[in-house]
């Protein structure tokens, strides 16, 4: 049988990324041989889409990105054949969901959205520089709030915001609330773009991420790898499919994780 091709989708928060620090550096050598081999590394994230570009310079990472919890997929021009950079967007926009989360506070609820904060404000609850805070504060789809409410209120907040058709789900930091998309639209969408690209090749899609706001991006794959993190027992793994689950944290969780499967996959 051909060996696969694969595609890696990756939460980075608490994932690729320290949860204290966002440094990727325990993750260097699985990084350096996924790039050798050629391999794709999708970045799908609850980061905007200016914080993802740090990241990619950083990482010389020029392939397609999920952001804002599959608020959009960025397609870099000439991946696959298009001239220039190509935004597909799911779901409800920023305005539609702040517009909603208004209506919900004017009645009541209790909770503090980026919406809400000053950059500076942001750097001190997320321990980001303010640059970097006014970074994450540039959204389109979603707003990322810290509920203060009961949690009775809670579940009434989200069947409130489940009847303007959004959603909340929870993250490694911060609820989000957003349009009916996650992390799996994107991927299944640019998985599709992948398989067109190889044809009758066989395709495998590996996802990593730490919290329930990966469940589906895991269950969109062929081996979903659920990186062990402060919500990361939250996490369903699939019955149907081989779960795997890290022994570490964060970075070293996704190092040992990725190399243990380029290894048996032939990379």
């Amino acid at each position: 049988m051909p060996r696969p091709h694969l595609i890696l989708f990756t939460d980075l928060d608490g994932t690729l990324l320290d949860h204290e620090d966002y440094s990727w550096e325990a993750a260097r050598p699985a990084l350096a041989r996924v790039k050798a081999a050629e391999i794709p590394l999708i970045l799908n994230s609850s980061k905007t889409a200016a914080e993802i570009a740090v990241l990619r310079n950083e990482l010389a990472n020029g392939d397609p990105y999920i952001v804002e919890n599959g608020a959009a997929v960025v397609i870099p021009a000439g991946i696959f054949g298009n001239s220039s950079e190509q935004v597909v967007n799911f779901g409800a926009s920023r305005a539609v969901v702040l517009s909603a989360l208004g209506r919900l506070r004017a009645a009541g609820a209790r909770f503090r959205g980026f919406e809400d904060m000053s950059a500076e404000e942001l750097a001190d609850v997320t321990g980001l520089d303010v640059t970097a805070a006014s970074r994450a504060m540039q959204r389109h789809g979603t707003e990322p709030l810290i509920w203060e409410g009961s949690e009775d209120e809670l579940r009434q907040f989200e069947a409130s915001l489940a009847s303007d058709n959004l959603r909340l789900v929870q993250g490694g930091r911060f609820w989000h609330a957003m349009g009916i998309f996650d992390k799996a639209d994107g991927a299944r969408f640019l998985l599709g773009k992948y398989q067109e690209r190889y044809g009758r090749e066989p395709v495998l899609a590996i996802a990593l991420g730490d919290s329930p706001n990966d469940q589906g991006m895991l269950e969109a794959s062929d081996v979903p790898v659920v990186i062990r993190g402060v919500n990361s027992e939250s996490v369903q793994l699939p019955s149907d499919r081989r779960p795997i689950r890290s022994l570490r944290s964060g970075p070293e969780g996704w190092n040992d994780c990725v190399l243990n499967l380029l290894l048996e996959y032939g990379y």
